[in-house]
């Protein structure tokens, strides 16, 4: 038993001193080439970017007119079924196919009830109306002689006849 452990040691100590003797032999030295160093630094040209800006600041543009109109506009807004019109309807289809039939059909008349009631349901609760949306339309007459119009939810002091600055497309009553 001394045997194996004393020969484990010899090994390992052999290994480790080759291991060490081969990082201080280096295979290349005295056939590489020495460095080489200029004198003089080399100067590359600078890289050439597009003369363009990296930010362009938008134009501020200010128009002067006068309020030539005001309508009012009554829009519907159009409503997107919930789902509960499909899952009443699919409910009602489901109870009316399963009083038709026996057996298989039975099955088959329940499955198609729940179906074309889900459906029913949902095209009912689409066509309700939404609610109407009240606004305003008003229309500028600009002083180069153009019409603008606006579309604002309220008119808030504007009259008809008043002078307004349309800047960034916004109106102010001036």
């Amino acid at each position: 038993m001394k045997k194996i452990y004393r020969t484990i040691a010899i090994t390992a100590a052999s290994a480790s001193v080759l291991a060490l003797t081969a990082c201080a032999v280096d295979p290349y030295y005295g056939s590489r080439p020495a460095p080489v160093y200029s004198s003089a630094p080399v100067y590359r040209p600078a890289p050439v970017y597009s003369a363009a800006p990296a930010y362009v600041q938008p134009q501020v543009y200010t128009e002067y007119g006068r309020v030539a109109n005001i309508e009012v506009m009554q829009q519907e807004v159009a409503r997107q079924p919930s789902g509960a019109g499909a899952l009443i309807g699919g409910v009602l289809g489901a109870v009316v196919g399963n009083q038709i039939g026996h057996g298989g059909g039975r099955a088959l008349a329940t499955g198609v009830g729940l179906m074309g009631g889900a459906v029913a349901g949902n095209t009912l609760e689409g066509n309700q109306r939404g609610p109407v949306v009240q606004t305003y339309r008003v229309s500028i007459q600009v002083e180069n002689g153009s019409t603008r119009t606006f579309d604002v939810p309220s008119p808030g002091d504007l009259r008809i006849g008043d002078r307004v600055r349309i800047q960034n497309n916004q109106l102010q009553r001036i």
